[in-house]
């Protein structure tokens, strides 16, 4: 692994864990050995770093949620298949995400703090939206949904119930929850 690549590592696991407030520039650079000349050869600031490491903890999310859905007819099979993705390998991935979903974290975190970075991170939450809408709208149109299902609602109620899942897994570390 290049000095990049270590550096956006280990950030990824400290906001996840500290938060991007209380992780310094300094913690990374002792965790992954190098100068601040190695940090800032990279990234010209924090706010940089953190950009690139919402990237990083994006392309994670694709590559552990979005997994096998190309082999799925069906969109409402699509959206379990998802919802199985996220309890099996999402949540559970704590060598990038030791502290939870790193997005619900910076969210909280970031809300009143630095609003125009949780807007950058609330960006990740209106595509996967936007997705799961155009999966029940495809169900809708091929006639396997009841008449005046309140899209917008649905989604509404299972991306909530993502974020809630995500919340009390993140505090026991127990799949109770999705019993």
């Amino acid at each position: 692994m290049i000095l990049k690549e270590k550096i956006i590592f280990e950030a990824l696991r400290q906001f996840s864990t500290k938060g991007f407030l209380a992780t310094s520039t300094m913690d990374i650079i002792q965790a992954v050995d190098t100068s601040k000349g190695g940090l800032y050869n990279h990234f010209k600031n924090k706010e940089q770093l953190f950009l690139e490491v919402l990237s990083q903890a994006r392309k994670i999310w694709r590559e552990r949620n979005l997994t096998g859905l190309d082999q799925i007819l069906r969109p409402i099979d699509k959206i379990r298949k998802i919802l199985e993705n996220y309890r099996d390998h999402y949540l559970v991935d704590s060598t990038n995400f030791p502290g939870g979903c790193i997005f619900v974290n910076l969210t909280i975190e970031l809300s009143d703090q630095r609003p125009h970075l949780a807007a950058v991170v609330n960006e990740g939450f209106v595509r996967f939206k936007s997705m799961l809408r155009r999966m029940l709208a495809a169900e809708r149109d091929a006639g396997t949904l009841k008449d005046g299902v309140d899209l917008d609602r649905v989604v509404e109620m299972v991306f909530s119930g993502l974020l809630g899942a995500c919340v009390m897994y993140t505090s026991d570390k127990s799949k109770k929850i999705w019993i």
